[in-house]
C-alpha cells in the first residue's frame, strides 16, 4: 500500500519527509524495545539467542550464495542482497502485536527478543562491510553505552519530578535522546534504529511510573509519523524495475523465507514450542 500510496500521490522526499520518515521508524523500534520483558528474556535467553542469529544467518548466506553463485553479481552486490533480506521489519511485526495484543504475551516478547538480535545481526553486518572505523564510531559506542547506564537512574527521577503536564516533557526527553543517538550513529556510518530499540529496553523501570506514556508515544508514531515512513519506502520503489526484475524478486523472496522457515522451524521445536507458536517465528 505504501509503494502504490507513494506514487500516487507523487511525494516528494524533502528534508522533513526524510525526517518524519526517519522519526517514525525509530519511534517504533523504540516502542518495540519497551516490550521486551527482561524477566521473559533471560528466561528464554538460549531460545531467543538461537532463533535471531539462526533468523539472520540463514537468509544472509544464502542469498548471498545464489547472488554471487547463481546471479553472477559482484560480492558487493551479493553482500549488500544477503543483507538486506536478512533483515526483519520490526515496525511491521510490532503493528500487528499491538493489534492482536499479542505483544502482551510471553511468546511475543520472545519474538520480539529474536527480532532485536536478528536486526541486530543485520546493523553489525553492515558496519563490517561499510562502516568507518573512526573515531566517531568510537564515540557512538561510548555515548551510547553512557546513555544505557544513566537513563535507568535519571529518567524515573526526572520523570517524577516533572510529573504529568500538558506540555508532555516525558515524550520530549524520550524524543531528544531517540534523535541525539540517531544522530550520533548517522554520523558515525550506523543504523540510527540500533540505539532507539536499547533504549527501549533500558526504559522500562521510568515507564512503570507512567504506563500511560509508551501509549501517547505510540498514538504519536502510528497517526503521524509511520505514514511517512512507509509512504517514503514506497516512493522509493521503481515499479518498471520490479516488473524487469519480477522472477528475480519472488526468487530472492523465496530463497529468504525458505532458508529462516527451515533455519528456525527445528529451533523451536528443540525449545519445545508448540506448533502454531513454531510456525509464528520467522518474523
Amino acid at each position: 500500500m505504501g509503494g502504490v500510496a507513494g506514487k500516487i500521490i507523487g511525494l516528494q522526499l524533502t528534508d522533513w519527509v526524510n525526517f518524519l520518515a526517519g522519526f517514525g521508524a525509530i519511534l517504533l523500534t523504540f516502542l518495540a524495545g519497551t516490550e521486551i520483558d527482561k524477566t521473559v528474556i533471560k528466561k528464554h535467553f538460549w531460545s531467543s539467542m538461537s532463533i535471531g542469529v539462526v533468523g539472520f544467518l540463514a537468509p544472509y548466506v544464502a542469498v548471498l550464495f545464489y547472488a554471487r553463485y547463481g546471479v553472477g553479481w559482484t560480492w558487493q552486490q551479493a553482500q549488500i542482497a544477503g543483507i538486506s533480506l536478512s533483515t526483519t521489519s520490526v515496525a511491521v511485526v510490532y503493528a500487528v502485536m499491538i493489534e492482536t495484543g499479542f505483544n502482551k504475551t510471553e511468546l511475543g516478547k520472545i519474538i520480539l527478543a529474536a527480532c532485536f538480535i536478528n536486526d541486530l545481526g543485520t546493523v553489525l553486518a553492515l558496519g563490517v562491510v561499510f562502516a568507518n572505523f573512526d573515531y566517531w564510531l568510537a564515540l557512538f559506542g561510548a555515548v551510547t553505552a553512557a546513555a544505557l547506564w544513566l537513563l535507568p537512574r535519571f529518567a524515573p527521577w526526572f520523570f517524577g519530578k516533572v510529573g504529568h503536564r500538558v506540555s508532555e516533557p516525558e515524550t520530549k526527553f524520550t524524543s531528544l535522546v531517540l534523535l541525539g543517538l540517531g544522530g550520533m550513529a548517522t554520523i558515525a556510518g550506523s543504523e540510527a534504529v540500533l540505539p532507539a530499540y536499547l533504549v527501549g529496553m533500558a526504559l522500562p523501570p521510568a515507564l512503570l511510573a507512567d504506563p500511560e506514556l509508551p501509549h501517547r508515544m505510540r498514538i504519536i508514531a502510528f497517526s503521524i509519523l509511520t505514514p511517512f515512513y512507509f509512504l517514503k519506502a514506497g516512493s522509493l520503489v521503481d515499479f518498471h524495475a520490479v516488473a524487469s526484475a519480477a522472477g528475480l524478486i519472488i526468487i530472492f523472496l523465496g530463497v529468504k523465507m525458505a532458508t529462516k522457515f527451515i533455519g528456525i522451524l527445528p529451533l523451536t521445536r528443540a525449545f519445545r514450542f508448540e506448533a502454531r507458536e513454531a510456525c509464528t517465528r520467522p518474523c
